[in-house]
């Protein structure tokens, strides 16, 4: 006797072409399509943008001293993960393997995604969006959380065969080797 499990997620009514034709708000907000959906999450805060903001400075410096003028990082940039799963997402920082001359990349561009947690990031929505750049084959995946009152916390992921394999973990000021297409060493120190 055999048991078979399924597990539906009714799709929203919109496309990844849909999102695409969104106005993007102007205060800020970041307008994402999750599972068809559109789903908002406010204007990031002043931790959440620092923290983002020197791992873009670092990302864009290691792909400069490793002299890949085939690599571009990138902050805050859409990118169109599944057309059928209708997902379309914006990492806080992106390293993209094309020239950065669009308004939107596709999936396969994506070599490393960023994602710094915020309070307001349930934990549905980060698990998505993991499993989103897993199913959509980003090699790395380097995420952040930035608990209230402790220090910052980095995870650094490579893709394996079945999803991501953390590679690195990092805390109260501890500096690491991160995974990624180029040599980068993250201080944790600097995140807050």
């Amino acid at each position: 006797m055999s048991a078979e499990v399924s597990m539906i997620h009714p799709l929203g009514p919109k496309t990844v072409e849909d999102w695409l034709a969104e106005e993007q708000p102007v205060d800020g907000s970041r307008l994402e399509l999750i599972w068809g959906y559109l789903h908002m999450t406010p204007p990031p805060g002043g931790p959440h943008q620092y923290a983002a903001g020197e791992l873009f400075v670092v990302l864009r410096a290691a792909v400069r001293a490793a002299d890949r003028s085939d690599l571009t990082a990138l902050p805050a940039v859409g990118v169109r993960i599944s057309t059928p799963f209708r997902i379309g997402i914006i990492p806080d920082v992106a390293v993209v393997s094309v020239p950065p001359d669009r308004v939107n990349f596709a999936a396969d561009d994506l070599v490393l995604a960023v994602e710094v947690w915020s309070p307001g990031n349930s934990r549905e929505e980060r698990d998505t969006k993991i499993a989103a750049y897993a199913s959509a084959r980003v090699p790395y995946l380097w995420i952040v959380e930035l608990p209230a009152g402790k220090p910052a916390r980095f995870w650094g992921y490579t893709l394996g065969e079945s999803g991501y394999r953390q590679e690195v973990f990092a805390t109260d000021g501890e500096t690491v080797k991160a995974p990624g297409p180029v040599p980068v060493v993250v201080d944790t120190s600097q995140l807050r």
